[in-house]
């Protein structure tokens, strides 16, 4: 697939670039993705979540009625969880919910969901973002530039560059991720993956 690189305001600079068709054409695998975006959601959790049962509230033991004779169901303990202020049923604890994907599974995940992209055309190629310093206002031209200001986008860029970081992190629709660490979650969860000139190399290099 080749594709016309842009220049930070949306216009043909003239030179094009071929994209590796066996990362960015393949047959789509919806199962992987799957697998790869629910792995991605799970270890966002912290698993922090935690009840107390009836066992570690703090209640009086004394048996607050007689057993017999008062209507209705017998009862010892105001730890109960049938009373108010009692503990919990079976209530959530802390846990992890980590899951561990194959290697070769995730890139095949992150294979599929840039086949997805292409097939769609929602790929657009850009010059390297060359930024003396940190400025919102200039990264939000860039967005008007590319018609992008008004929809979801992830920008991918070689390195860690903190001077692109900076100027586009308060934008709400906007996400900037080094190539390396692109997932296929942050792909799918785009409606525009935009690919800096310098960052194709480095997909092709992780993904191979």
């Amino acid at each position: 697939m080749r594709l016309d690189i842009l220049n930070i305001n949306g216009q043909a600079t003239g030179r094009t670039v071929e994209l590796p068709s066996d990362i960015f054409e393949i047959a789509p695998n919806e199962h992987v993705i799957y697998l790869s975006v629910k792995e991605y959601m799970a270890n966002q959790r912290q698993g922090t979540h935690d009840s107390k049962e009836r066992n570690e509230v703090w209640r009086t033991t004394k048996k607050f009625k007689k057993q017999k004779g008062t209507g209705g169901a017998r009862a010892g303990s105001l730890k109960n969880p049938m009373f108010k202020g009692g503990g919990r049923a079976f209530g959530p604890h802390p846990r992890e919910y980590n899951i561990k994907l194959n290697k070769k599974v995730k890139v095949l995940a992150r294979k599929s969901a840039l086949s997805q992209m292409a097939a769609s055309n929602s790929i657009v190629v850009i010059e390297d973002l060359t930024f003396n310093t940190p400025k919102t206002k200039q990264f939000s031209d860039v967005l008007k530039g590319l018609k992008l200001d008004n929809k979801k986008s992830v920008f991918v860029t070689p390195e860690y560059n903190s001077m692109v970081y900076l100027s586009g992190r308060n934008l709400p629709k906007t996400s900037i991720q080094v190539a390396k660490d692109l997932s296929t979650y942050e792909i799918l969860n785009s409606s525009t993956l935009v690919l800096t000139e310098s960052s194709i190399e480095k997909i092709k290099n992780t993904l191979s």
